[in-house]
């Protein structure tokens, strides 16, 4: 490679008109070839811009889809619990359409009791019973202020 450029350099050129012909039709394809890599470097690199704006607009809908996901998981596990609470208070509505309940209840709550009837307090059922109701009044007050919240 070396020997050829040292034996290119001792040949000169013909300066004629078909030289300068030849030359200029040289320097054309070269100033073409040069233009059509400019513009395929052009058209590649605005593919390149494009494929990475999508990308990354791909990357922030998947995200934004995960936490759509884990939202709809929640309020469904929030709605599972609402639909639980709306049963229980349907099973006490309709026990307190019963009249015999709400005499029941009225005369615990009250310690009165019918006529010939006899009640027994025994200490710690009666503790464990009034834990329990402020235990679930407790937790419902709880459920109500972390709904509120949100």
């Amino acid at each position: 490679m070396v020997k050829k450029k040292k034996d290119m350099e001792k040949v000169a050129a013909l300066d004629n008109e078909y030289t300068k012909e030849q030359y200029a039709e040289f320097q054309k394809q070269q100033k073409q070839l040069i233009f059509r890599r400019r513009r395929l470097t052009v058209v590649f690199l605005a593919a390149f811009v494009i494929f990475v704006f999508s990308g990354i607009q791909l990357v922030k809908d998947y995200s934004q889809l995960n936490s759509f996901k884990k939202q709809h998981a929640q309020v469904v596990k929030e709605s599972a619990e609402v639909d639980k609470k709306v049963k229980r208070l349907e099973q006490d509505v309709a026990l307190l359409n019963d009249d015999d309940y709400v005499a029941k209840l009225a005369r615990d709550r009250f310690d009165v009791s019918k006529e010939g009837e006899q009640i027994y307090s025994i200490p710690d059922l009666n503790k464990a019973s009034s834990y329990n109701s402020e235990q679930q009044s407790t937790e419902e007050s709880q459920s109500q202020s972390h709904s509120s919240e949100q």
